[in-house]
């Protein structure tokens, strides 16, 4: 196996990978591993952030209570917990495409099964991507 060994170059703001000899581990320091994750947060439109706060948890959950945890689509019960395919997921109706006012409209939310929105919902939205176009 061959380990690639990262170098910091404070002075330059860059980190280098180079490959070092064979060995029996594959390892990167923290600091490569925090430079690739900090290059990924950028290419990453700033509403992806939007489901990480409390707030969206708290309206999830609002959701999923006004819904009674049944998927609205197929009418499944979703008393599961992720990653079942019965666990709930809160899906918006209309994309937002990163527009506020849409993210946070809980009447463009409601509840379905995880295994309704990998399977049916993936194909709906891709069957529509040439109609939307390639948005961040």
């Amino acid at each position: 196996m061959v380990q690639l060994r990262c170098y910091r170059l404070p002075s330059l703001g860059v980190s280098l990978l180079r490959l070092g000899r064979p060995a029996s581990k594959l390892r990167r320091p923290s600091f490569c591993v925090r430079a690739f994750q900090d290059k990924q947060q950028r290419h990453e439109p700033a509403w992806r952030q939007w489901y990480k706060l409390a707030r969206w948890q708290r309206l999830k959950l609002q959701v999923h209570l006004r819904d009674a945890y049944t998927c609205q689509r197929t009418g499944v019960v979703c008393d599961g917990e992720y990653p079942a395919d019965n666990s709930p997921v809160a899906d918006h109706i209309r994309e937002h495409r990163g527009d506020p006012a849409l993210f946070w409209d809980p009447d463009n939310i409601h509840t379905v099964s995880k295994a309704y929105h990998d399977s049916e919902k993936q194909k709906l939205e891709q069957r529509s991507l040439h109609q939307r176009g390639i948005w961040d």
